[in-house]
């Protein structure tokens, strides 16, 4: 079996968290560099004797000591002794998530972390990604079956088993971080495919939505933000990896748009916006989050379009959601759906107060066009077609406000991957009261509140940017057993 040289690299003691992270991505770039060769080579001259194989970086910490650590931050340290690990892939786009976790991991406990080769393979397929020059071909290709000679993505190391909590260490160490090398590299493919924009343009700060409109006047406020000196906000990023760093510049048109287009207004340290349109039902709203997610964003918010429940509402009012009613299936194998998803404080109030400052509305006239309750989310987009009486009484049960396909599912991923979430809806319908969706239906008000409704999503953004680390992610949503790694 050929493999890249490993002597020299056995694990080594770090003290300082830059110093680990150089380190990290000197090994992951040798490896890459190795299977990237060893690929082109077996491409142009044909199978190589033997097996070809190079193995992903990891992280290691141990600790002996019982002694209490800060824990004033709900994440940088471990709870007992033992020995923790995670394997780590792309450094240079992880590098300031992986220093910070890093440092708070050697000030908390006082100890060092090890840095070498893990015994986990690196698939040639995620190898050979960022290479825009070598293409993995589709199995029997190539000249001789793929899987012989290199290893391919195993799905024993893509699954969610840390963060699902059904993890157990066969070999007594425990997990770092949520997510493995692999988890995450399958990731990074499928969001360069459904988003059609790279991984390293995804800002901390997301927005979800399942109206086009939404688009249109996200590019409209990127625009002015850039022609503004003061606004922080350095290029926009469309489909295709389109940038423009000035408001008058033109964006090429993408001549097919991925299944979930992505925008992202960025600032130099990440801390920007990123839009994604995933279209309508539970599945894209899944598909979406299941991705983004092991980018660690700080936060992300679902504002769509939903259906009033209530004869008192009016289409064009807003919904920000308190609780979830849960019957869009697509999460009960991985978050059983008796599982509470609680409101989280810190995202209502920087919600309630971006609906505020967009609206001029405060206190109790602020009810006037915003309503606080229960969403419902179906897996049926034509739910109003069966018989009513199961459905609208269940719904009148749970006390529910309004119903559309996504939020909770966005809610409950949220939950599921420590990434804090929040919903804020607009009204588009009233079909329990007869005001379908229909055109030529959309009042003056209705358009004006569309209007914004995103404006409301992009001022709450920014007040949560504002906010310490330590408040938004909070132990609200970590469990008995968390891994060290936010």
């Amino acid at each position: 079996m050929r493999t890249l040289e490993q002597a020299g690299h056995g694990h080594t003691e770090y003290h300082d968290a830059q110093e680990a992270v150089d380190q990290l991505r000197e090994l992951y770039d040798e490896a890459v560099q190795f299977l990237s060769q060893q690929f082109q080579h077996a491409m142009e001259h044909g199978a190589p004797e033997g097996r070809v194989r190079a193995y992903y970086p990891e992280i290691r910490f141990t600790t002996s000591s019982y002694a209490q650590v800060d824990t004033r931050l709900s994440f940088g340290h471990v709870a007992d002794p033992g020995t923790y690990a995670t394997t780590v892939t792309r450094p240079d786009l992880f590098a300031n998530y992986l220093t910070q976790q890093i440092g708070l991991l050697i000030t908390n406990h006082g100890q060092p972390v090890e840095i070498g080769y893990s015994n986990t393979p690196m698939p040639v397929h995620f190898a050979v990604a960022n290479n825009p020059n070598i293409t993995v071909p589709q199995q029997g290709a190539a000249a001789f079956p793929l899987r012989d000679v290199f290893d391919v993505p195993d799905l024993s190391n893509t699954n969610d088993d840390i963060v699902n909590g059904t993890y157990e260490a066969a070999d007594g160490i425990g997990p770092l971080a949520p997510f493995t090398a692999q988890r995450i590299d399958y990731s990074l493919a499928r969001l360069a495919h459904y988003t059609a924009t790279d991984a390293d343009h995804f800002q901390n700060h997301v927005l979800f939505t399942n109206y086009q409109f939404y688009v249109s006047e996200f590019e409209a406020y990127a625009r002015a933000q850039l022609d503004d000196p003061d606004s922080g906000y350095t290029s926009f990023v469309s489909t295709g990896n389109a940038e423009i760093t000035a408001g008058d510049q033109d964006l090429p048109t993408s001549p097919k748009m991925p299944q979930m287009p992505t925008y992202h207004l960025k600032r130099a340290d990440g801390s920007g916006i990123t839009l994604v349109n995933i279209g309508v039902g539970p599945s894209n709203a899944k598909t979406a989050t299941d991705h983004i997610a092991v980018l660690r964003p700080h936060a992300w918010l679902m504002v769509g379009h939903c259906a009033g429940l209530r004869n008192s509402q009016a289409l064009g009012d807003f919904v920000l959601a308190h609780a979830y009613l849960r019957e869009d299936n697509v999460l009960d194998s991985d978050l059983p759906p008796w599982v509470p998803i609680p409101a989280l404080a810190e995202i209502q109030i920087a919600l309630e107060e971006a609906v505020a400052e967009t609206t001029q509305l405060k206190g109790y006239e602020l009810k006037r066009i915003m309503r606080t309750g229960t969403v419902a989310s179906y897996d049926d987009r034509n739910w109003e077609l069966r018989d009513q009486h199961g459905p609208v009484q269940r719904l009148s049960q749970s006390r529910a406000i309004a119903l559309d396909m996504e939020s909770a599912t966005i809610a409950a991923n949220g939950y599921r991957f420590r990434v804090p979430y929040g919903t804020l809806l607009c009204v588009s319908d009233k079909p329990l009261h007869g005001e379908l969706k229909l055109p030529g239906m959309a009042s003056n008000f209705y358009k004006e509140q569309v209007a914004r409704h995103l404006m409301i999503g992009i001022r709450a953004m920014e007040h949560l940017r504002t906010m310490p680390l330590e408040r938004i992610h909070s132990r609200k949503l970590r469990s008995f057993e968390e891994t060290a790694f936010l």
